[in-house]
């Protein structure tokens, strides 16, 4: 039995090449659903919308990543979104950036990670709380994969692993408040936008048009400075992130406040070359906390990891 302790991207991507090999696999996570950050809220809405609040969006490089996508695409599940966002300053757009496709759900980013779930053994509402060699909670098990945050997995990983320990010891991840708002009509013409010489908003997503169904609803993401000291009560920064929006963007007052989603450790600081860990105790760290901060590179090291626990 291969315990896999967190059902984001990562953790799903391991678990799900460790059964294919042949491997018995539980996956535990102290959500009810999968997703990790890139999480879908279902809004009590006219249309009862789900909204990313998470992860905005991904890119696609790696060959067998794509291969995945393209499926995802086939079955109507994913769809490319944009190449192009905005920069805004003091409410005006200074200069529109071109790059990679950035890719959407029609149904929100979660869905993806539900699909890669389909046949493994999700067990959710489950706050893992102690890991050593061989036990998760007491309870035995051949290997052990944490895909969480840094700070997570050191809650968890018992003092006795001290070179995983080490591994994740030292770096610093950055808080985000997300605010979800709806106005009365779409009156802005980009997709995305960065945020330039904000203390409050840092990125601005179209989430009508990153879903295709046009609803004119913002994702904002504040900055990691005004998050930090805002994380206890996130409901009470929404007036301010509404104004920073407004500052950002010169719209109008919001016809509805929808949702305030915190994010304790919502991306790392820096990267690191290393796209997973694997000790001599069986115990492995991966997730986007390894390589870059991206769903890609999320997906890469679960899948760098089930190779090496295989091997």
């Amino acid at each position: 039995m291969i315990t896999v302790v967190g059902a984001g991207i990562a953790g799903i991507t391991c678990a799900r090449a460790l059964q294919a090999a042949g491997q018995q696999v539980v996956v535990l996570d102290r959500g009810r659903l999968p997703g990790g950050r890139m999480a879908t809220r279902a809004l009590p809405t006219r249309e009862d919308r789900r909204v990313d609040t998470g992860a905005s969006y991904f890119t696609v490089r790696d060959p067998e990543f794509q291969a995945i996508v393209d499926d995802w695409a086939a079955r109507g599940l994913a769809r490319p979104w944009t190449d192009t966002f905005a920069v805004l300053r003091d409410g005006v757009l200074v200069e529109r950036k071109t790059g990679p496709v950035r890719w959407s759900a029609p149904g929100g980013l979660r869905s993806l990670v539900e699909d890669l779930a389909t046949g493994l053994d999700v067990r959710g509402d489950r706050h893992v709380r102690s890991v050593s060699a061989g036990l998760v909670d007491g309870e035995p098990t051949d290997a052990v994969v944490l895909a969480m945050p840094d700070p997570q997995a050191l809650e968890v990983l018992d003092a006795s692993l001290q070179h995983e320990r080490a591994a994740l010891s030292g770096r610093s991840w950055d808080p985000v408040l997300a605010l979800v708002a709806r106005w009365p009509e779409r009156s802005w013409d980009w997709d995305g936008a960065f945020v330039h010489g904000s203390e409050v908003i840092e990125w601005l997503a179209d989430d009508g048009s990153r879903r295709g169904d046009g609803a004119p609803v913002l994702v904002a993401h504040s900055t990691p400075s005004f998050a930090a000291t805002r994380l206890v009560d996130p409901p009470a920064a929404a007036d301010e992130l509404v104004a920073g929006v407004r500052a950002a963007t010169g719209l109008n007052e919001p016809e509805q406040v929808q949702h305030v989603q915190r994010w304790t450790y919502a991306k790392p600081v820096g990267t690191r070359e290393a796209t997973y860990f694997l000790g001599e105790q069986r115990v492995g760290l991966c997730g986007d906390g390894w390589g870059a901060s991206k769903v890609e590179a999320a997906w890469a090291s679960g899948a760098a990891l089930a190779q090496a626990l295989l091997a």
